[in-house]
């Protein structure tokens, strides 16, 4: 064999072991990457003091979205972190990457479709107007003129009141949560309050101490209330989210978790 030979053969064999070389390094970075997508943890905010749909009992958290995102995420097989959050700093934070999705009692409106994606409605949660036992004059919103209304920052019963702020001559006073705005009305600091019916219900249905009544049971057509995700970002999520609900509802999980804690609407 003649040296140009010998030369050749050298050449095409560190062409081919340089070859496998790099298929190997390529085959476990798609293994790293396979295993990354695999143990990947969402971090998924909730309203930190919104019963029924999420609250803190005896340490730990409960409620309709709470235990919603546990069975949507248990079938859809993907691991999370809750974030109890104040309403207001929610969305900032969709913004900002510092959380992954948000299930918050957020209604779903064209504004919030600005900064957001969400997903399928998963729940209907109109507005209402709320006053104390001992108020007898808001009976209808023609009653709001000339009144102070308290209500939870970002949220759509802000909206109401910003909208309607001129109309009626309203004075607003905002809250980071819905305690506070409960204390408000009840200390006579505020004359009514905007709050989700379903909130509203279930807190003068399990507290016998609640001196407040609904004055106005739907101020507008209920809204659905969504899944939510930063614009353009996180669209797998968004999809196992919309798969899993379709799939506890199938299986009556749903409404057992929906039954808990309101009655529960067959329309």
């Amino acid at each position: 064999m003649n040296k140009k030979r010998v030369s050749v053969i050298l050449m095409i064999t560190v062409l081919l072991v340089s070859l496998l070389a790099g298929c190997g390094k390529g085959d476990k970075g798609s293994t790293a990457s396979s295993t990354a997508a695999k143990d990947k943890v969402y971090i998924i905010a909730c309203d930190a003091k919104y019963a029924p749909f999420s609250f803190e009992e005896n340490g730990k958290y409960k409620g309709i979205d709470v235990e919603l995102i546990a069975a949507i995420a248990k079938i859809e097989g993907f691991k999370y972190q809750l974030k109890p959050m104040d309403f207001s700093g929610i969305i900032p934070a969709l913004k900002a990457g510092q959380i992954d999705g948000s299930i918050a009692g957020m209604n779903i409106t064209e504004k919030r479709k600005q900064s957001v994606d969400f997903s399928d409605g998963y729940i209907k949660s109109g507005s209402s107007i709320v006053v104390s036992k001992n108020n007898t004059d808001i009976n209808s919103l023609a009653d709001l003129k000339g009144k102070t209304a308290a209500v939870k920052k970002g949220t759509t019963g802000a909206i109401f009141a910003e909208t309607n702020e001129k109309k009626y001559g309203l004075k607003i006073s905002y809250y980071d949560d819905s305690p506070s705005m409960f204390q408000a009305v009840k200390n006579g600091n505020a004359d009514f309050l905007v709050e989700d019916y379903p909130v509203i219900s279930y807190q003068i249905r399990v507290d016998p101490k609640m001196t407040l009544r609904v004055a106005v049971p739907e101020i507008e057509a209920a809204p659905e209330n969504g899944f939510a995700v930063n614009k353009g970002k996180n669209a797998k999520l968004l999809a196992m989210f919309n798969s899993g609900l379709k799939k506890v509802k199938a299986s009556g999980e749903y409404d057992r978790i929906v039954g808990q804690y309101l009655p529960l609407n067959k329309k």
